[in-house]
């Protein structure tokens, strides 16, 4: 991914100035995306009318979401692995740009 996204100071951006930038960043390499996807929530086998709302779900299969935080803690972590019990998600990507360098974490279930 192109870093220039992180380089220009934009650390004081809001959340929705890093997801517009990678939007862009997205459209401009090809990326298949769909931004701030809605991901079913289910209750013993029943689909609730409430859902999770994912950054991003890149090529249908790998959620993007972006932090801007001093540091991830396990409730971020968290939040990722909930949205990995949507059917057929097993890979998200944690992206935070609150740092002074951009920091990532990879989940694979």
């Amino acid at each position: 991914m192109n870093t220039d996204i992180f380089k220009r100071d934009e650390r004081t951006y809001k959340i929705s100035g890093f997801l517009e930038a990678l939007t862009l960043e997205f459209q401009a390499r090809g990326i298949p995306f769909e931004r701030e996807k809605e991901l079913p929530l289910y209750f013993r086998g029943n689909k609730l009318k409430t859902f999770y709302k994912a950054d991003f779900l890149c090529f249908d299969s790998v959620i993007v979401e972006i932090k801007a935080l001093d540091k991830t803690t396990s409730k971020e972590e968290a939040q990722v692995i909930n949205y990995l019990k949507a059917p057929s998600l097993k890979k998200a990507l944690l992206l935070n740009f609150g740092t002074t360098a951009l920091k990532f974490k990879r989940f694979v279930l």
